[in-house]
């Protein structure tokens, strides 16, 4: 998403003289600021930060070349351009390019979500109270990111630093006035967000997930409350239904709403008569809340009080909330047809347990459920996955996005947490479109099929390919193959995915071919 921002442009002594330690050599006027040697623009900043894989110091000379007219580095290198040695590059990134774009958080009210689960539906029900009060709204999500006039998918849940605020400076020249986004335990860690101080910092959960890159649930858990500080927020809302979120609260810094059903609950959850009503006692009045989000009471209750310390009325804030919900979060796929078919992103055993007790709730008959686990992160989680997965009447193990692992090891893991339990009728199918079809075709009168794990994406990745895939897509030619349709039919393609891959479809030859990736979202 380019700029576009009339404020961008500064000299490089002026965007970089408030960061400790700096030393400069020479100066130049910087237009933007990048990481990506790949993204330089004549004027910009190359920010070289040392990662894990590759050295941001090795792509010098491809930024120079590019138009770069400065450096942001570590060491100091052999390049014909002003350049300025910091301790660490990455905590640099986020305030100098903050700089360089005039600060454009401060122009904006910024509701910022976190958790391990519910932090997309909570963002776009957030943002869909404050766009009923009148505001115009800008949205970062892990679905995409959303002003008036442009959007575009998202990548990564939260943008890197550079191209977060490359973002909020064109979400400032569009006119926007107030923004929701994600902010994963990845980007709080890597700084990307520094430099933005939200409005307000909401808490939905926490479970075991990303340990790969943290190491422990304790610095999962430090990560994540690191946003719930006077730096990083000035006012929070925090679900205390959470033991984790009760932590945060105890030891929270900054003035604190608390949301759950517990009686001490500041926005109590009072009923929860069916799943897409909900009752919250906010103060002395009783608010019903009407939301096509199914399932969503406390994320629910934590966008209302968002939306309400953001300056928005009860009645804007009821309004908004019964907006549509995010694509991809218990998404009904309908032809018509006499059983539910729902897609949804559910992909740690938490979530999945929700999902099933919610399709349990709606069905008359079965629950037949694809589940899989992505490769390349959380192996922890795929026998409790397994475990979960038990629940439904029938499961059927797939491929999600396996990366650079073999889905057959995947489904192997998850497996282990079926040994010696009873439960659903267990198949095991690695093509995940004749999973799905599978399950489409086993579905009877008052049944639910549940497809989980990939939500809104619309690629699958394989041996570090993206090949175009969409879950809903294919439950709706599955659905044409057995006569229910409400539009032109999906057709399904005549070969295999490339050499090496059996069995892995691309779902549609007409869909997108550029667009997300997974990154740290799940």
């Amino acid at each position: 998403m380019e700029c576009g921002c009339q404020h961008a442009g500064i000299s490089l002594s002026k965007a970089t003289r408030d960061l400790p330690g700096a030393e400069l050599r020479g100066d130049a006027d910087v237009l933007d600021v990048t990481d990506d040697s790949r993204c330089v623009r004549q004027g910009a900043l190359f920010c070289a930060v040392p990662g894990t894989q590759r050295d941001g110091h090795a792509f010098v000379d491809d930024a120079v070349a590019a138009g770069a007219s400065a450096l942001l580095v570590k060491r100091f290198v052999d390049a014909p351009v002003p350049q300025v040695r910091v301790p660490a590059v990455r905590p640099a990134v986020g305030p100098v390019a903050a700089a360089v774009h005039g600060y454009p958080a401060d122009a904006l009210a910024v509701a910022a979500v976190t958790g391990t689960d519910g932090k997309t539906t909570t963002v776009h029900l957030i943002e869909a109270a404050l766009a009923a009060a009148g505001y115009r709204t800008g949205l970062v999500s892990t679905v995409e990111a959303r002003m008036p006039g442009a959007r575009s998918p998202a990548a990564l849940t939260t943008p890197g630093a550079a191209e977060l605020q490359r973002t909020l400076c064109r979400m400032r020249a569009e006119g926007v006035q107030a923004a929701a986004m994600e902010v994963s335990s990845h980007a709080v860690d890597q700084h990307r967000t520094d430099a933005v101080t939200a409005d307000v910092a909401v808490f939905t959960n926490l479970s075991p997930e990303h340990l790969d890159y943290h190491g422990t649930v304790e610095q999962y858990y430090a990560t994540k409350a690191a946003l719930f500080t006077p730096d990083c927020c000035r006012r929070a809302v925090i679900n205390i239904d959470d033991s984790w979120g009760k932590r945060l609260a105890a030891h929270a810094t900054v003035p604190t709403v608390t949301v759950g059903r517990a009686g001490q609950a500041d926005v109590r959850v009072a009923s929860t008569s069916d799943e897409l009503r909900v009752v919250v006692q906010d103060g002395v009045d009783r608010v019903e809340l009407a939301t096509p989000a199914v399932g969503q009471a406390a994320n629910l209750a934590a966008a209302y009080a968002a939306a309400r310390l953001m300056g928005v009325s009860r009645r804007d804030a009821v309004v908004g909330l019964g907006a549509a919900p995010p694509p991809g979060r218990y998404q009904r796929v309908d032809a018509g047809q006499p059983f539910q078919v729902v897609v949804d992103f559910a992909h740690t055993p938490r979530a999945l347990t929700q999902l099933i007790a919610i399709a349990r709730r709606a069905s008359r008959g079965r629950v037949h459920l694809v589940v899989g686990s992505a490769g390349n992160r959380d192996r922890f989680n795929r026998p409790d996955m397994g475990r979960v997965a038990l629940t439904a009447d029938s499961a059927i193990f797939t491929a999600d996005d396996p990366h650079d692992e073999v889905p057959e090891e995947i489904i192997a893991q998850m497996l282990t947490g079926t040994i010696g339990r009873a439960g659903a009728v267990i198949v095991v199918e690695r093509d995940r479109w004749k999973a799905i079809t599978a399950a489409v075709e086993r579905a009877e009168p008052g049944d639910v099929v549940l497809i989980a794990g990939r939500g809104h994406e619309r690629y699958q990745t394989v041996e570090g390919i993206q090949h175009p895939f969409s879950d809903v897509a294919v439950a709706e030619a599955a659905l044409a193959d057995k006569g229910w349709s409400r539009r032109p039919a999906a057709s399904r393609p005549d070969s295999a995915a490339p050499s090496g891959v059996p069995r892995m479809r691309s779902a549609h030859p007409g869909w997108p071919r550029s667009g997300e990736s997974r990154g740290e979202c799940r």
